[in-house]
């Protein structure tokens, strides 16, 4: 397909914008980037590779505001990303080695659960920080499986990965979605590299999300620290099952 036009670039960095506040948020930044860029006329996978590629940024911006978050917390970044750059690239190799048609077939699914995850993280998170008990000795199970999950698709994957930290470490919620947005980047930098070596990555597509989603990743830390996010999740949890059920209908019917 040709390149994309000035316009079309333009909505892009729009579009990266609020899907970074998004991601820093609520971890749902691809449920609103993806399907923009499929609505542009990219292929999924391309849409899928060239998003991640720019995800990398609001990785980048978050870690920038949430700087005071993250404060002690380095030995922590260094030993959970380790885990979700490994897992990442597993994620990202699933990716290309997967025929695309599977990957069509399973997105309605796959953001349908992200969807799911965001409706039932906050009970989730409460449970593991009220129930006394020590954590449960599969922590990491469940941080690489979001980590690799987050470099196959990612939609939702940082909530994932949040409800895994929230089970494992015992802190605030701010400190640990600092920390998911700082790891989830890791492993998205990781599955990047793997996509701009072997993917179909659209650098017209991927560039102009990458400023929007440093923005947005930049701001959205200094907005998480003044707002309840349980408004936001309740429209992304009805829009990403309305994105899921339009998808599933052009896929399957």
């Amino acid at each position: 397909m040709p390149l994309l036009d000035p316009v079309h670039q333009v909505l892009l960095v729009l579009t990266g914008v609020v899907a970074g506040l998004v991601s820093t948020i609520v971890s749902l930044a691809s449920l609103v980037s993806y399907p923009v860029l499929l609505a542009m006329g990219l292929p999924p996978v391309a849409a899928n590779v060239s998003n991640t590629v720019g995800l990398v940024f609001t990785g980048l911006g978050s870690v920038l505001g949430s700087r005071r978050e993250l404060a002690g917390q380095g030995r922590r970044v260094l030993a959970v990303g380790s885990l979700t750059a490994v897992a990442g690239a597993a994620g990202a190799t699933l990716l290309l080695v997967t025929p695309p048609g599977v990957f069509t077939a399973v997105v309605p699914v796959l953001i349908a659960g992200g969807a799911t995850a965001i409706l039932v993280q906050p009970r989730l998170t409460l449970r593991s920080r009220t129930s006394g008990r020590p954590p449960s000795r599969w922590w990491a199970a469940g941080i690489g499986g979001a980590a690799v999950y987050i470099g196959y698709f990612g939609a939702a994957g940082g909530v994932l990965l949040l409800a895994s930290l929230g089970g494992a470490l015992r802190d605030t919620l701010i400190r640990l979605s600092a920390l998911k947005n700082a790891v989830a980047g890791i492993a998205n930098a990781v599955a990047a590299i793997g996509f701009v070596a072997f993917g179909p990555v659209r650098w017209d597509a991927a560039a102009p999300l990458a400023l929007g989603f440093l923005v947005g990743g930049r701001v959205g830390p200094v907005i998480a620290r003044r707002l309840r996010p349980a408004w936001m999740r309740a429209a992304i949890v009805g829009s990403g099952y309305l994105v899921a059920v339009v998808l599933a209908a052009r896929t399957y019917l």
